[in-house]
C-alpha cells in the first residue's frame, strides 16, 4: 500500500484543486494521510453567513472533516497554525514566518506515516497566494531535509497547454500527469458541497466570468494535474504514482 501526505495551507485547498486526485489515488488503494495548515479562520463565513468570525475555525474545521471522509482519507491532521484575515486592501497573507520551524514539523508527519509521496501546493501558489506558497517551500525543504529516505514529491495545478482554468495553474510547474477525474467526480463534488462556508466563494468568479450565476458541480474542474519535484525528472511509466493510478499522460510540450 502507498501512503500519501497531502499537505494544503487551508481547508478547501485539497478538495478544489485536487480532490479527484486525492480521490482516485484512495480508490486505488493509497492510503492518504490528509495535513491541513489551518483552519481557515481567516476567510468568508458564507452568503448568509452560516456563522460568526470567531466560528469559523471550527466550523470549517468540521467542514474539511466531512470533505476527507468524502473523498475517502485515511487520516487528518492539524497543524495549528491561525489562517490570518484578509488585509483592508484584499492582501492575503501567510500563516507563519518560520520556514524551518512549518518544514520540520511536516518532515515528522512524513516519519509518522512513512509517506512514500507528498501532494502538496505548486511554486507560484495557484494565483500566487503567499500561504500556499509557503505551504509549497515548507514540503520541498521537509522532503529534501530527509535525503536518501526523502519521499517522492508532487505539485497540483500544474501547467499545460489549452489549461482550463489558467488563473489556478502554477505556471513555473510544467504538467508531468494530467488526470481525467470524471470517475470520481462525484465524490469531488460531495467534498466541495462539505464547505458550505465557501460556496459563495467557489462560484464568485467563474459566476461573473460567464455572466451568470454557476453551480459548485459546474465549476469544478474535471481535468487535475500533477508536476514531479522531487526526484526531479519528467515522470516516467514507472513512476509508482503513474502506476498506482494506472493513467499515463503526458502533456505533448513535455514528450
Amino acid at each position: 500500500m502507498m501512503n500519501i501526505l497531502a499537505f494544503f495551507a487551508h481547508p478547501d485547498d485539497e478538495t478544489m484543486l485536487a480532490g479527484g486526485t486525492l480521490a482516485l489515488l484512495a480508490k486505488n488503494g493509497a492510503a492518504v494521510h490528509y495535513l491541513c495548515a489551518t483552519r481557515g479562520e481567516g476567510g468568508e463565513t458564507g452568503e448568509p453567513p452560516v456563522c460568526t468570525p470567531g466560528e469559523l475555525g471550527e466550523v470549517r474545521e468540521q467542514e474539511i472533516v466531512c470533505a476527507v471522509q468524502s473523498l475517502g482519507g485515511a487520516s487528518l491532521t492539524f497543524m495549528g497554525y491561525i489562517d490570518p484575515p484578509v488585509g483592508l486592501q484584499g492582501e492575503l497573507l501567510p500563516y507563519s514566518q518560520d520556514l524551518t520551524m512549518l518544514a520540520g514539523q511536516v518532515a515528522v508527519s512524513i516519519q509518522q506515516f512513512s509517506i512514500d509521496a507528498v501532494i502538496s501546493h505548486g511554486s507560484n501558489g495557484e494565483y500566487g497566494h503567499p500561504a500556499h506558497v509557503l505551504t509549497h517551500q515548507a514540503a520541498r525543504l521537509a522532503v529534501t531535509s530527509l535525503g536518501k529516505s526523502a519521499p517522492l514529491f508532487y505539485t497540483i495545478g500544474a501547467i499545460f497547454p489549452d489549461h482550463p482554468r489558467p488563473r489556478l495553474a502554477n505556471r513555473d510547474d510544467p504538467a508531468h500527469l494530467v488526470l481525467d477525474i470524471s470517475s470520481v467526480l462525484d465524490q469531488k463534488t460531495r467534498a466541495a458541497l462539505c464547505y458550505r462556508t465557501q460556496y459563495a466563494l467557489f462560484v464568485r468568479r467563474p459566476s461573473a466570468e460567464q455572466g451568470r450565476p454557476m453551480s459548485i458541480s459546474e465549476v469544478l474542474q474535471r481535468l487535475e494535474s500533477l508536476h514531479r519535484v522531487h526526484p526531479a525528472a519528467l515522470g516516467q511509466p514507472d513512476d509508482p504514482l503513474v502506476r498506482l493510478l494506472r493513467i499515463w499522460s503526458v502533456p505533448e510540450h513535455n514528450r
